[in-house]
């Protein structure tokens, strides 16, 4: 079972695809072995809104594409909110930015479709305790799973 809540601000209703996003969600959640019940938010805002969540939550003065907020409990150890028996894991929240879909869609040469689930790959694997920015060995393991899932979906460059 799979929970996923899509929101998707206004203007980018009739563009980002939530069917889309879910369907990235449950590719790199699959891919990684994980088969437990899993519950977690997806927004799709602008650039705005990703500025000010990077500069508040990590301290960085800049948008960004993707955050991932992390809440699963699993991690979280003891101070975890406990939650009742038979709901799914809760592993957290991404936040992407549309308007950053569009403009690395055009930079990198592909779909809008696929850098929106490619984010959306990242993200979740961020969630799952993949890493880019802890060092070269890292960041070639987690980009290697993301092509992996992408290559899955069938949204290869």
């Amino acid at each position: 079972m799979l929970e996923i809540d899509v929101q998707i601000n206004p203007p980018f209703e009739g563009q980002a695809d939530a069917a889309l996003i879910e369907r990235a969600v449950a590719g790199a959640l699959a891919a990684e072995g994980v088969s437990e019940p899993i519950e977690l938010g997806v927004l799709v805002t602008d650039d705005a809104e990703l500025h000010e969540l990077n500069r508040t939550y990590r301290g960085v003065d800049a948008p960004t594409d993707v955050l991932s907020f992390g809440d699963d409990e699993e991690e979280a150890g003891p101070a975890a909110f406990v939650r009742p028996p038979g709901t799914p894991r809760y592993l957290g929240d991404l936040a992407i930015s549309y308007e950053r879909v569009i403009a690395q869609a055009a930079e990198y040469g592909h779909s809008a479709e696929r850098e929106l689930a490619y984010l959306t790959v990242h993200g979740v694997l961020h969630l799952l305790g993949y890493d880019h920015e802890r060092g070269p060995d890292d960041a070639a393991a987690m980009r290697a799973r993301e092509e992996a899932v992408m290559q899955q979906l069938g949204l290869t460059r």
